[in-house]
């Protein structure tokens, strides 16, 4: 994502992405808030806590977030934006590093694992930017690191019942992907009921909510199975709903 957009001219910060239109700068912004988010998580927890509950209460209101998140920042400008990315980006790195992958960690919801906080930034980061490939019409290239959002995607399955006011159900279904190397990734449990097959980038854009799910070849079976992957959430916040489909379908570039 940074090698991606550090050499934009400065027009092209200002172009809307198929999400809520958010332009390229809002979708830098959005994950290098949440990244000194997180960073202040490890730091200062008793201060996230109270941070969180206001920046909930304004995603909640329905109040434009990129601007509220400029003024919370203080960054204004394509180069200050960068600098401060990167520097809160490597802190975050440097201070998870130094932490038991157990540790427990406060954060929007239920608390984390150090862990899964840190799986859930790579899903996030991902997220955001594959908006902004496909705001570029540039199709990515995945690698194998795609394991860490779509195992977010997997284990908040119970969550996206339970922030939508239901109980999940008792069991996760099996979970069978192909990884961007035709290698096989699985999630199975003793008595799983009900299966999801197809690639891993189109599982992970349905749980990030970057397509709906009739834009997938994906398979699936089983009770209330497809229920869960309509409106799959792997991230943390307020429930969300994925976009309709054909309304983030994208005809890439030719690649060189």
């Amino acid at each position: 994502m940074d090698s991606l957009v550090f050499t934009l001219d400065r027009r092209k910060w200002d172009l809307p992405t198929l999400f809520y239109d958010w332009t390229l700068f809002d979708q830098v912004l959005h994950i290098a808030f949440f990244d000194h988010e997180a960073l202040l998580a490890l730091k200062e927890p008793d201060r996230f806590r109270k941070r969180a509950k206001k920046i909930l209460g304004h995603i909640g209101s329905g109040q434009p977030w990129p601007q509220w998140t400029q003024t919370m920042s203080g960054v204004r400008s394509p180069a200050g934006l960068l600098s401060y990315w990167r520097t809160v980006r490597a802190r975050l790195v440097q201070r998870l590093a130094r932490l038991d992958p157990q540790d427990r960690l406060p954060w929007y919801g239920p608390d984390m694992s150090a862990r899964s906080l840190a799986s859930a930034r790579i899903m996030e980061t991902w997220a955001h930017g594959q908006d902004i490939f496909d705001a570029l019409g540039k199709k990515r290239e995945n690698r194998a690191r795609l394991y860490h959002v779509a195992h977010m995607g997997v284990t908040t399955f119970g969550w996206s019942f339970r922030i939508r006011g239901q109980d999940p159900p008792a069991h996760t279904p099996c979970i069978l992907l192909l990884g961007p190397g035709n290698e096989s990734w699985e999630w199975n449990e003793p008595g799983c009921q009900g299966k999801v097959r197809g690639r891993a980038e189109e599982f992970c854009l349905v749980v990030t909510q970057r397509r709906n799910l009739a834009d997938t070849r994906l398979k699936w079976e089983g009770d209330r199975v497809g229920e869960w992957l309509s409106m799959a959430q792997a991230f943390a916040g307020i429930p969300q709903d994925p976009p309709l489909p054909g309304v983030r379908v994208v005809e890439y570039e030719p690649r060189d």
